[in-house]
């Protein structure tokens, strides 16, 4: 399960391609199964309020952070929000991605969802 925040709509784009399962974390209180995260970032390198508080109550069976980004406000803020989730929970940041992404993204999200998928049912 992929469960995102998008706030521009390039999320759920990139969302939308992947064709996992997914959720838009707007209409999840409480996780009750893995899942990998999606995010954007907010203002000049932010988690997103939103994000934030739901970390807080599902941190524990997160898998992994994917966010996106714009390089325009350079290198230090692209994806931070990923950075810092990463850094507070101890989980990994599986990929960052400009606006919609590229297939090589895709790729990456793809076979990192399918792995923990895979090592899940071993």
């Amino acid at each position: 399960m992929i469960i995102f925040a998008s706030r521009t709509g390039n999320v759920r784009s990139i969302v939308q391609k992947l064709g996992l399962p997914a959720k838009d974390l707007a209409e999840v209180e409480k996780m009750d199964e893995p899942y990998l995260l999606f995010t954007y970032t907010d203002g000049l390198g932010s988690v997103p309020p939103i994000v934030d508080q739901f970390m807080t109550a599902n941190f524990d069976l997160c898998k992994g952070i994917i966010v996106s980004g714009n390089r325009n406000f350079g290198h230090a803020f692209f994806g931070r929000a990923g950075d810092l989730l990463a850094a507070q929970y101890g989980i990994p940041l599986i990929e960052k991605v400009e606006m919609r992404g590229t297939p090589a993204n895709y790729e990456a999200i793809t076979d990192y969802y399918y792995s923990i998928w895979k090592e899940a049912s071993i």
